[in-house]
């Protein structure tokens, strides 16, 4: 799992019927400092994300492939949090 930051919405007018249903999100992963860290990721997400939100994200495939329900979909991350706050001095 990794903290992430939601960065925009995929609008696609092909994509893999696993997608069907599903939000997609580029997801910017961030380090503790709150700084870009590594190349953003797309992700499906079923909780809503706002944008710039911060998130927590999921590169567990056999997840998110449980998630959309289809064993041999190309999916590989997931939101599986969001972030509401953080205790002073903390983050994840």
């Amino acid at each position: 799992m990794q903290l992430a930051r939601v960065e925009g919405n995929i609008v696609a007018t092909r994509k893999h019927p696993s997608y069907d249903a599903w939000r997609l999100v580029i997801c910017q992963p961030i380090g503790q400092s709150g700084e870009p860290e590594g190349a953003p990721v797309i992700a499906i997400d079923s909780h809503g994300a706002g944008m710039h939100q911060e998130v927590v994200i999921s590169s567990d495939g056999k997840a998110a492939r449980k998630a959309v329900g289809v064993d041999k979909s190309p999916v590989r991350w997931l939101v599986v949090g969001i972030v509401d706050e953080h205790e002073p001095g903390n983050r994840i």
